[in-house]
Protein backbone atom coordinates (compact mmCIF):
# COMPACT_ATOMS: atom_id res chain seq x y z
CA UNK A 1 0.00 0.00 0.00
CA UNK A 2 1.45 3.31 -1.00
CA UNK A 3 0.33 6.10 1.26
CA UNK A 4 0.86 9.43 -0.46
CA UNK A 5 1.75 12.36 1.83
CA UNK A 6 -1.57 14.76 2.84
CA UNK A 7 0.34 18.24 1.86
CA UNK A 8 0.93 20.53 5.35
CA UNK A 9 -0.90 23.84 5.75
CA UNK A 10 2.38 25.29 4.46
CA UNK A 11 2.21 23.88 1.40
CA UNK A 12 -1.82 24.47 0.45
CA UNK A 13 -1.07 27.56 -1.98
CA UNK A 14 -2.88 30.51 -1.77
CA UNK A 15 -4.19 31.65 -5.22
CA UNK A 16 -3.27 35.53 -5.00
CA UNK A 17 0.24 33.41 -5.48
CA UNK A 18 -0.60 32.58 -8.90
CA UNK A 19 0.73 28.99 -8.18
CA UNK A 20 1.88 27.30 -11.17
CA UNK A 21 -0.09 24.40 -13.48
CA UNK A 22 2.71 21.69 -12.02
CA UNK A 23 1.91 23.08 -8.25
CA UNK A 24 -1.05 23.23 -8.25
CA UNK A 25 -2.12 19.62 -9.98
CA UNK A 26 0.53 18.19 -7.29
CA UNK A 27 -1.34 19.35 -4.03
CA UNK A 28 -4.68 18.38 -5.93
CA UNK A 29 -3.62 14.70 -6.26
CA UNK A 30 -1.98 14.59 -3.03
CA UNK A 31 -5.47 15.56 -1.42
CA UNK A 32 -6.94 12.34 -3.36
CA UNK A 33 -9.17 10.31 -0.98
CA UNK A 34 -9.27 6.65 -2.14
CA UNK A 35 -11.95 4.54 -2.18
CA UNK A 36 -11.93 1.92 0.83
CA UNK A 37 -10.83 -1.02 0.49
CA UNK A 38 -11.51 -3.74 3.76
CA UNK A 39 -10.77 -6.82 4.81
CA UNK A 40 -7.49 -7.56 3.48
CA UNK A 41 -4.69 -8.44 6.68
CA UNK A 42 -2.43 -5.83 6.38
CA UNK A 43 1.10 -5.35 7.81
CA UNK A 44 1.43 -3.07 11.06
CA UNK A 45 3.38 -1.15 9.17
CA UNK A 46 0.77 -0.32 6.42
CA UNK A 47 -1.95 0.48 8.46
CA UNK A 48 -0.06 2.76 10.80
CA UNK A 49 0.53 4.93 7.37
CA UNK A 50 -2.43 4.80 6.59
CA UNK A 51 -3.19 6.23 10.28
CA UNK A 52 -1.35 8.58 9.71
CA UNK A 53 -2.52 9.79 6.57
CA UNK A 54 -6.06 9.91 8.08
CA UNK A 55 -4.98 11.43 11.09
CA UNK A 56 -3.19 14.17 8.87
CA UNK A 57 -6.13 15.44 7.04
CA UNK A 58 -8.13 15.88 10.39
CA UNK A 59 -5.71 17.50 11.91
CA UNK A 60 -5.29 19.35 8.87
CA UNK A 61 -8.52 20.87 8.89
CA UNK A 62 -11.81 19.03 6.36
CA UNK A 63 -13.04 22.37 6.35
CA UNK A 64 -9.84 24.31 4.92
CA UNK A 65 -9.38 21.68 2.16
CA UNK A 66 -12.98 22.30 1.42
CA UNK A 67 -12.51 25.67 1.23
CA UNK A 68 -9.45 25.66 -0.44
CA UNK A 69 -10.69 23.66 -3.42
CA UNK A 70 -14.33 25.78 -3.68
CA UNK A 71 -11.67 28.32 -4.19
CA UNK A 72 -10.10 26.58 -7.03
CA UNK A 73 -13.29 26.01 -8.90
CA UNK A 74 -14.55 29.40 -8.40
CA UNK A 75 -11.70 31.27 -9.98
CA UNK A 76 -11.13 31.57 -13.47
CA UNK A 77 -7.39 30.84 -13.07
CA UNK A 78 -6.00 33.70 -15.46
CA UNK A 79 -2.65 33.14 -15.38
CA UNK A 80 -2.84 29.75 -16.59
CA UNK A 81 -0.92 29.13 -19.88
CA UNK A 82 -4.10 27.50 -21.65
CA UNK A 83 -7.53 26.55 -20.96
CA UNK A 84 -6.46 23.00 -21.21
CA UNK A 85 -4.67 23.61 -18.08
CA UNK A 86 -7.33 25.03 -16.35
CA UNK A 87 -9.81 22.21 -17.08
CA UNK A 88 -7.24 19.99 -15.67
CA UNK A 89 -7.22 21.71 -12.72
CA UNK A 90 -11.19 22.48 -12.67
CA UNK A 91 -11.46 18.57 -12.74
CA UNK A 92 -9.11 17.72 -10.28
CA UNK A 93 -10.85 20.05 -8.02
CA UNK A 94 -14.33 19.33 -8.53
CA UNK A 95 -13.19 15.09 -7.81
CA UNK A 96 -11.39 15.71 -5.01
CA UNK A 97 -14.53 17.65 -3.58
CA UNK A 98 -16.86 14.78 -4.24
CA UNK A 99 -14.71 12.52 -3.09
CA UNK A 100 -15.38 14.72 0.51
CA UNK A 101 -19.11 14.37 -0.18
CA UNK A 102 -19.60 10.73 -0.01
CA UNK A 103 -20.05 7.55 -2.61
CA UNK A 104 -22.78 9.06 -4.47
CA UNK A 105 -20.85 12.18 -5.17
CA UNK A 106 -17.75 10.26 -6.19
CA UNK A 107 -19.01 9.48 -10.00
CA UNK A 108 -17.69 6.96 -11.54
CA UNK A 109 -14.60 4.75 -9.86
CA UNK A 110 -11.85 2.13 -10.29
CA UNK A 111 -11.40 0.08 -7.36
CA UNK A 112 -8.06 -2.12 -6.90
CA UNK A 113 -9.10 -5.50 -4.67
CA UNK A 114 -6.15 -7.42 -3.97
CA UNK A 115 -5.65 -11.29 -2.87
CA UNK A 116 -3.17 -12.82 -1.25
CA UNK A 117 -3.17 -16.91 -1.70
CA UNK A 118 -0.41 -18.94 -1.24
CA UNK A 119 -1.78 -21.35 -3.42
CA UNK A 120 -1.92 -19.34 -6.49
CA UNK A 121 0.25 -16.24 -5.48
CA UNK A 122 -1.27 -12.55 -5.01
CA UNK A 123 -3.18 -10.43 -7.33
CA UNK A 124 -5.39 -7.84 -7.57
CA UNK A 125 -9.12 -7.26 -9.32
CA UNK A 126 -10.00 -4.28 -10.70
CA UNK A 127 -13.92 -3.31 -10.88
CA UNK A 128 -15.61 -0.29 -12.03
CA UNK A 129 -18.27 1.11 -9.97
CA UNK A 130 -20.50 3.88 -12.22
CA UNK A 131 -21.95 6.81 -10.29
CA UNK A 132 -24.90 5.63 -8.25
CA UNK A 133 -28.28 7.46 -8.99
CA UNK A 134 -31.43 6.76 -7.67
CA UNK A 135 -32.15 2.46 -6.89
CA UNK A 136 -28.65 1.49 -8.53
CA UNK A 137 -27.74 -1.05 -5.36
CA UNK A 138 -26.69 -3.25 -8.39
CA UNK A 139 -23.21 -0.82 -9.54
CA UNK A 140 -21.72 -0.60 -5.76
CA UNK A 141 -19.44 -3.62 -4.47
CA UNK A 142 -20.43 -4.41 -1.32
CA UNK A 143 -18.69 -5.87 1.64
CA UNK A 144 -19.88 -8.95 1.50
CA UNK A 145 -18.62 -9.78 -1.75
CA UNK A 146 -14.76 -9.45 -0.67
CA UNK A 147 -15.42 -11.15 2.80
CA UNK A 148 -16.92 -13.96 0.78
CA UNK A 149 -14.42 -13.86 -1.92
CA UNK A 150 -11.85 -14.76 0.79
CA UNK A 151 -12.84 -17.19 2.56
CA UNK A 152 -13.62 -19.16 -0.76
CA UNK A 153 -10.11 -21.35 -1.01
CA UNK A 154 -11.42 -22.40 2.52
CA UNK A 155 -14.90 -24.02 1.08
CA UNK A 156 -13.02 -25.56 -1.72
CA UNK A 157 -10.58 -27.15 0.99
CA UNK A 158 -13.31 -27.76 3.14
CA UNK A 159 -16.77 -28.23 2.85
CA UNK A 160 -17.26 -28.09 -1.14
CA UNK A 161 -14.43 -29.99 -1.49
CA UNK A 162 -16.16 -32.39 -3.40
CA UNK A 163 -16.97 -30.65 -6.06
CA UNK A 164 -13.61 -29.69 -6.90
CA UNK A 165 -12.12 -33.09 -7.71
CA UNK A 166 -10.18 -34.02 -10.97
CA UNK A 167 -9.16 -31.80 -13.86
CA UNK A 168 -12.33 -30.22 -16.02
CA UNK A 169 -12.89 -27.13 -14.44
CA UNK A 170 -16.26 -26.12 -12.82
CA UNK A 171 -19.00 -24.26 -13.90
CA UNK A 172 -20.02 -22.10 -10.94
CA UNK A 173 -23.62 -19.69 -11.74
CA UNK A 174 -23.59 -16.45 -9.06
CA UNK A 175 -26.92 -14.85 -8.92
CA UNK A 176 -26.79 -11.05 -8.23
CA UNK A 177 -23.19 -10.66 -9.37
CA UNK A 178 -23.61 -6.58 -9.09
CA UNK A 179 -20.23 -5.53 -10.06
CA UNK A 180 -19.01 -9.06 -10.09
CA UNK A 181 -16.33 -8.81 -7.35
CA UNK A 182 -17.56 -12.36 -5.92
CA UNK A 183 -17.34 -13.66 -9.29
CA UNK A 184 -14.86 -12.90 -10.99
CA UNK A 185 -12.53 -13.72 -7.70
CA UNK A 186 -14.18 -17.05 -7.93
CA UNK A 187 -13.36 -17.78 -11.20
CA UNK A 188 -9.24 -16.45 -10.16
CA UNK A 189 -8.98 -18.74 -7.02
CA UNK A 190 -11.31 -21.85 -7.79
CA UNK A 191 -9.68 -22.29 -11.78
CA UNK A 192 -13.90 -22.29 -12.39
CA UNK A 193 -15.91 -21.28 -15.27
CA UNK A 194 -18.25 -18.96 -13.31
CA UNK A 195 -21.63 -17.03 -15.24
CA UNK A 196 -22.18 -13.46 -13.70
CA UNK A 197 -25.50 -12.73 -13.87
CA UNK A 198 -28.07 -9.87 -12.87
CA UNK A 199 -30.41 -7.90 -14.02
CA UNK A 200 -30.33 -6.43 -17.97
CA UNK A 201 -29.46 -2.84 -16.74
CA UNK A 202 -26.58 -3.84 -14.53
CA UNK A 203 -24.94 -6.42 -17.14
CA UNK A 204 -23.56 -3.69 -18.98
CA UNK A 205 -20.90 -2.91 -16.05
CA UNK A 206 -20.70 -6.10 -15.53
CA UNK A 207 -19.49 -7.53 -18.72
CA UNK A 208 -17.19 -4.45 -18.48
CA UNK A 209 -15.91 -5.96 -15.38
CA UNK A 210 -15.28 -9.26 -16.78
CA UNK A 211 -13.06 -7.83 -20.04
CA UNK A 212 -11.50 -5.82 -17.68
CA UNK A 213 -10.05 -9.08 -15.74
CA UNK A 214 -9.91 -11.33 -18.14
CA UNK A 215 -6.38 -11.52 -18.65
CA UNK A 216 -5.84 -12.36 -14.81
CA UNK A 217 -8.51 -15.02 -14.97
CA UNK A 218 -6.87 -16.60 -17.77
CA UNK A 219 -4.09 -16.20 -16.04
CA UNK A 220 -5.29 -18.30 -12.81
CA UNK A 221 -7.02 -20.75 -15.50
CA UNK A 222 -10.55 -19.40 -15.17
CA UNK A 223 -13.40 -18.03 -17.24
CA UNK A 224 -15.97 -15.49 -16.82
CA UNK A 225 -19.05 -14.33 -18.72
CA UNK A 226 -21.89 -12.00 -17.66
CA UNK A 227 -25.34 -12.44 -19.02
CA UNK A 228 -28.64 -11.39 -17.36
CA UNK A 229 -30.58 -13.64 -15.61
CA UNK A 230 -34.01 -12.02 -13.62
CA UNK A 231 -35.28 -13.99 -10.74
CA UNK A 232 -38.62 -15.15 -11.24
CA UNK A 233 -39.20 -14.08 -15.13
CA UNK A 234 -39.75 -17.15 -17.47
CA UNK A 235 -38.76 -14.56 -20.08
CA UNK A 236 -35.73 -15.97 -21.57
CA UNK A 237 -35.82 -13.57 -24.18
CA UNK A 238 -36.00 -10.03 -23.10
CA UNK A 239 -35.29 -10.67 -19.24
CA UNK A 240 -32.91 -13.57 -19.09
CA UNK A 241 -30.28 -15.14 -21.35
CA UNK A 242 -31.47 -18.18 -23.16
CA UNK A 243 -29.26 -20.08 -21.78
CA UNK A 244 -30.72 -20.33 -18.41
CA UNK A 245 -34.10 -21.85 -19.85
CA UNK A 246 -32.43 -25.30 -19.41
CA UNK A 247 -32.92 -24.61 -15.91
CA UNK A 248 -30.93 -27.27 -12.90
CA UNK A 249 -27.67 -27.07 -15.03
CA UNK A 250 -25.16 -25.60 -12.47
CA UNK A 251 -23.53 -28.00 -9.25
CA UNK A 252 -22.46 -25.04 -7.27
CA UNK A 253 -24.51 -21.78 -7.12
CA UNK A 254 -22.97 -18.27 -5.33
CA UNK A 255 -24.76 -15.17 -4.11
CA UNK A 256 -23.76 -12.70 -1.83
CA UNK A 257 -25.77 -9.81 0.19
CA UNK A 258 -28.61 -10.52 -2.46
CA UNK A 259 -31.66 -9.32 -0.19
CA UNK A 260 -33.00 -5.74 -0.27
CA UNK A 261 -36.57 -6.09 -0.22
CA UNK A 262 -39.37 -7.99 0.98
CA UNK A 263 -40.26 -10.12 -2.37
CA UNK A 264 -36.24 -11.10 -2.86
CA UNK A 265 -36.10 -13.91 -0.46
CA UNK A 266 -39.59 -15.53 -2.36
CA UNK A 267 -37.68 -14.48 -6.19
CA UNK A 268 -33.96 -15.42 -4.98
CA UNK A 269 -35.27 -18.72 -4.02
CA UNK A 270 -37.19 -19.50 -6.64
CA UNK A 271 -34.21 -18.74 -9.24
CA UNK A 272 -31.95 -20.78 -7.22
CA UNK A 273 -34.81 -23.90 -7.21
CA UNK A 274 -34.40 -23.67 -11.15
CA UNK A 275 -30.84 -23.37 -11.50
CA UNK A 276 -29.36 -25.51 -8.93
CA UNK A 277 -28.66 -29.19 -10.26
CA UNK A 278 -30.93 -31.87 -8.63
CA UNK A 279 -28.22 -34.10 -8.51
CA UNK A 280 -27.07 -35.08 -4.51
CA UNK A 281 -23.62 -33.34 -4.75
CA UNK A 282 -24.99 -29.96 -5.91
CA UNK A 283 -24.67 -27.11 -3.24
CA UNK A 284 -25.50 -23.25 -2.93
CA UNK A 285 -23.30 -20.75 -1.09
CA UNK A 286 -25.05 -18.08 0.15
CA UNK A 287 -23.46 -14.90 2.25
CA UNK A 288 -26.30 -12.02 3.79
CA UNK A 289 -24.55 -9.15 5.85
CA UNK A 290 -26.56 -9.22 9.33
CA UNK A 291 -26.67 -5.46 9.61
CA UNK A 292 -30.18 -4.80 11.00
CA UNK A 293 -33.37 -6.17 12.00
CA UNK A 294 -34.70 -5.84 8.91
CA UNK A 295 -31.69 -7.84 7.04
CA UNK A 296 -31.94 -10.32 9.99
CA UNK A 297 -35.73 -11.17 8.97
CA UNK A 298 -35.19 -11.47 5.14
CA UNK A 299 -32.45 -13.82 5.75
CA UNK A 300 -34.89 -15.55 8.08
CA UNK A 301 -37.80 -15.40 4.82
CA UNK A 302 -34.68 -16.60 2.32
CA UNK A 303 -33.77 -19.73 4.71
CA UNK A 304 -37.59 -20.58 4.97
CA UNK A 305 -38.61 -20.26 1.07
CA UNK A 306 -35.41 -22.50 0.38
CA UNK A 307 -36.71 -25.36 2.52
CA UNK A 308 -40.19 -24.55 0.93
CA UNK A 309 -38.96 -24.74 -2.38
CA UNK A 310 -40.04 -27.74 -4.84
CA UNK A 311 -37.26 -29.35 -4.48
CA UNK A 312 -36.58 -28.71 -1.11
CA UNK A 313 -32.84 -27.58 -0.08
CA UNK A 314 -31.77 -28.29 3.68
CA UNK A 315 -28.79 -26.62 5.56
CA UNK A 316 -25.64 -28.13 5.51
CA UNK A 317 -23.37 -26.25 7.47
CA UNK A 318 -23.03 -22.34 8.38
CA UNK A 319 -21.42 -19.66 10.44
CA UNK A 320 -20.92 -16.24 10.81
CA UNK A 321 -18.17 -14.25 9.73
CA UNK A 322 -16.72 -10.94 11.11
CA UNK A 323 -16.04 -8.36 8.54
CA UNK A 324 -16.83 -4.71 7.48
CA UNK A 325 -19.30 -2.69 5.43
CA UNK A 326 -19.96 0.59 4.43
CA UNK A 327 -23.92 0.18 3.79
CA UNK A 328 -24.63 3.62 6.23
CA UNK A 329 -22.51 6.53 6.68
CA UNK A 330 -21.03 5.41 9.64
CA UNK A 331 -18.52 7.79 10.83
CA UNK A 332 -16.29 5.18 12.92
CA UNK A 333 -14.99 2.12 12.35
CA UNK A 334 -17.39 0.40 14.67
CA UNK A 335 -20.15 1.47 12.66
CA UNK A 336 -18.55 -0.25 9.84
CA UNK A 337 -18.80 -3.73 11.17
CA UNK A 338 -20.91 -6.34 10.40
CA UNK A 339 -21.74 -10.26 11.34
CA UNK A 340 -21.66 -12.28 8.30
CA UNK A 341 -23.69 -14.99 8.07
CA UNK A 342 -23.03 -17.82 5.76
CA UNK A 343 -24.79 -21.27 4.81
CA UNK A 344 -24.16 -24.12 2.01
CA UNK A 345 -27.17 -26.13 1.21
CA UNK A 346 -27.68 -29.25 -0.42
CA UNK A 347 -30.86 -30.86 -2.33
CA UNK A 348 -33.14 -32.48 0.64
CA UNK A 349 -34.35 -35.40 -1.63
CA UNK A 350 -31.91 -35.39 -5.07
CA UNK A 351 -32.98 -36.86 -7.83
CA UNK A 352 -29.92 -39.27 -7.84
Amino acid sequence: MTVSAVPSPEELPHLWQRPAYATLLDVLQRLRQEPRIWGLKESREEILKAQAASMAEAAFNRQEIISFLSSIIKSALPWLDNDEQREDIWEEASRRLAERCGRTAMGEIIRRWPFRDENIGDFDLAIREPPLTGDSLGLKTWGSSYVLAQLLPQFSAGPLAHLFVGDEPLDVLELGSGTGLLGIAAACLWKANVALTDLPNIVPNLSHNAQLNRATVEAHGGKVEAAALTWGSDDYEEDSHPRFGQGNRYKLIIVADPLYDDNHPELLSSAIDAQLSLESDARLLVMVPQRDETTKGLTKSLRFKLEQASSPLTLNEDAMAAGEDDWGEGETDEADRVGFWWGIYRRENPSW
